[in-house]
């Protein structure tokens, strides 16, 4: 996946940026494919400061955007959805700032993934603007570990990226086994 998108910025020129911010937005709307993808072509093509900070204007636009069209949508079935979560539980009945400061704390823990925290925040009093703010200030530290450990990846041999990828179907293969019980 990361090679294609290498492949749509390297033919793309200047709208490179545009491109990967649109790419963002989509991924963020539909709340369940991971970024790192994403990230990692930013921080090979655009380098690891430019491609942080792309990756971070594409996050924070992305869960604004996706706040307001869930928003929108969300009092359609709002009664309809159970929240299990008490964290969700409690964001979705708070506002102002205690909402402010429970939207940051879950966007900078990777617990919860990040379209359930835009879903959950859209269906509560949380005004758009408090969280903006909130989920792009709490996004930065995910982002700044999440771009680190990619360039790492990227820098490692292929021995051991093949070494991480063996060690990842393990523990995949185990997760899955555990969740059959």
């Amino acid at each position: 996946m990361e090679a294609q998108i290498l492949a749509w910025f390297e033919h793309s020129g200047t709208l490179a940026i545009w491109i990967s911010i649109l790419l963002n937005i989509i991924i963020s709307f539909f709340g369940v494919v991971p970024s790192v993808f994403l990230t990692a072509a930013n921080i090979s093509f655009f380098g690891f400061g430019h491609g942080l900070l792309i990756s971070i204007l594409g996050e924070a636009f992305g869960a604004i955007i996706s706040f307001y069209l869930y928003r929108k949508g969300i009092n359609r079935v709002k009664n309809k959805i159970a929240i299990k979560n008490k964290f969700l539980d409690r964001l979705q009945n708070t506002q102002d700032m205690e909402a402010f400061f429970l939207i940051f704390a879950l966007r900078i823990f990777p617990f919860i993934p990040s379209g359930v925290v835009t879903l959950v925040s859209a269906g509560s009093k949380v005004g758009i603007i408090n969280f903006s703010i909130a989920s792009t200030l709490g996004k930065i530290p995910a982002l700044l570990i999440e771009a680190y450990s990619v360039k790492q990846v990227l820098d490692w041999s292929l021995q051991g990226k093949f070494i991480l990828g063996l060690c990842s179907i393990f523990m995949v293969v185990i997760l899955i086994k555990r969740f059959q019980k």
